[in-house]
């Protein structure tokens, strides 16, 4: 029991070791967690997208990713362009911010399916999170020899808990983000980490 209990913890602290560094994912979770849009799907698309990364690192999955350097690079390519999108929409709404009101039924729909398109480029578009979540952290369950899905267990359980965290947590600042000063405050901080990890992806492809 106790090697069990060790075992999901190793994969615990090592999945929030992974998932809890400033990126691109965990600046748009805490956007739309802030905006209180689409909160509880943009969570769970990147927890369920972990759960799946990560089973198949464990499952074996990373060497054939590290084996096609040209896949990773082309996924860079398309990711970087991605994020400098997004970052320059973010930096245009600095500069032009909306001005505030209630949305139609249809305006918030289209919204949701914004965001989850975009939860879902950012997640699968970031060569990172296969060279992280597939192959670093299937390579350290690996040596977890029989436990190495215990491991799995934990680190997924620590991904839900950050993204649920980030994600729910986030309307905490909702008193601070009243002023719209604020929120071009966010979104040039948004914008900035969109544009530098769209750049590095672009220049590191």
């Amino acid at each position: 029991m106790s090697s069990t209990l060790t075992a999901a913890a190793a994969g615990f602290g090592t999945g929030l070791s992974l998932i809890v560094a400033i990126g691109a994912q965990n600046a748009f979770v805490l956007r739309q967690g802030v905006r209180r849009e689409a909160v509880l799907a943009v969570v769970g698309i990147c927890a369920l997208s972990d759960a799946l990364l990560i089973a198949l690192g464990v499952g074996g999955v990373g060497a054939v990713v590290v084996a096609w350097p040209g896949a990773l690079t082309a996924v860079a390519w398309i990711g970087g362009a991605f994020l400098l999108g997004y970052g320059a929409l973010a930096a245009r709404r600095v500069l032009r911010p909306a001005t505030a009101g209630l949305r139609t039924e249809g305006e918030a729909a289209t919204s949701r399916r914004r965001a989850v398109l975009t939860c879902l480029a950012m997640t699968w578009l970031n060569p990172h999170v296969y060279l992280d979540t597939v192959f670093l952290l299937g390579s350290i369950a690996a040596d977890q020899g029989p436990l190495r899905w215990t491991f799995a267990i934990g680190a997924v359980f620590a991904s839900l808990c950050w993204f649920s965290a980030l994600g729910f947590g986030a309307r905490l600042l909702g008193r601070w983000l009243a002023r719209p000063t604020a929120w071009r405050v966010l979104d040039g901080l948004v914008a900035a980490t969109m544009i530098v990890l769209g750049l590095s992806l672009i220049l590191g492809g």
